[in-house]
């Protein structure tokens, strides 16, 4: 699948491949910048022999280095992510992007960090390349998600603190339930404007319908608030499915707004090949 994903996703990430993305000033690389007079102390292997051959004055090539992709992965890990009733939870699907995700931006040399939001601690893992790189973000997932009735650090702080660290121009994927109030619209909208940013939203099917099975205790894992309901009653799944309908509806509408690109998984079926389609 790696192999399948690997040039569709430097495609979406804005053709960040070696070559294509320009860094600042001279150095090495394969695009030349200039032609100019030796000087000493100058790299011998930069002569370029046609044009000392045709000035008689030996002459040096000086390039436009490359500057490769670095990612940054904003993980969810609050209680919301814990659910799911299809064939696996939201967090393992989060978990599985992750390591897509990261094997995609180090395998031309790039470099993938990793920021956890949601849980009383938070994991950060400065941007690093190679395979140690994608045994870091496994590890940091490996702790899974943060108990029921605990908070931690919002997405909208998460982004404010990725636009900080992310100087330079980068990839900026955040994948999450997204449930809750939208007020993270404006910072991930800032944080598109000077990087390249994805959302991976993930849904499990049991939250935008309910089952006509009786009555359920349910509980939010995000407060721990518990409520019982009879989902017998046809008006009460009505109301239901139309709230979560127009939940998802303002998350999508805000990604929009944001500039954002907007990719959607759910917990049932194969939701490698729902990011495949998405990203090809």
């Amino acid at each position: 699948m790696v192999e399948a994903l690997d040039l569709a996703f430097v495609r979406r990430a804005g053709g960040v491949v070696a070559g294509e993305h320009r860094a600042a000033g001279v150095g090495s690389g394969t695009e030349l910048a200039q032609l100019r007079p030796y000087q000493p102390g100058d790299d011998v292997r930069q002569l370029d022999p046609s044009a000392t051959a045709r000035t008689g004055i030996p002459h040096v090539r000086q390039q436009v280095p490359e500057r490769l992709l670095t990612t940054w992965l904003a993980v969810d890990v609050s209680p919301s992510m814990a659910f799911g009733t299809a064939d696996r939870l939201k967090s393992d699907v989060a978990e599985g992007v992750v390591d897509v995700l990261g094997a995609l931006s180090v395998r031309r040399g790039g470099r993938v960090g990793l920021l956890t939001y949601g849980a009383p601690s938070t994991r950060l893992l400065p941007p690093r390349g190679g395979r140690g790189a994608r045994v870091g973000l496994r590890r940091a997932l490996a702790e899974g998600v943060a108990p029921d009735g605990t908070s931690g650090e919002p997405l909208t702080r998460a982004l404010v603190r990725i636009g900080r660290l992310a100087s330079m121009r980068s990839l900026v994927v955040v994948i999450s339930d997204f449930t809750g109030p939208t007020d993270w619209a404006r910072p991930i909208a800032a944080l598109a404007a000077r990087h390249t940013v994805m959302a991976v939203e993930v849904r499990d099917p049991r939250e935008q319908q309910l089952p006509a099975v009786g009555r359920l205790a349910m509980v939010d894992p995000e407060t721990g608030a518990r409520v019982e309901v009879d989902t017998a009653d046809r008006r009460l799944r009505e109301r239901f499915e139309r709230a979560a309908r127009d939940d998802r509806a303002a998350v999508a509408a805000a990604l929009r707004r944001a500039g954002v690109e907007h990719v959607t998984l759910s917990t049932e079926g194969a939701w490698a090949r729902q990011l495949g389609r998405r990203l090809a």
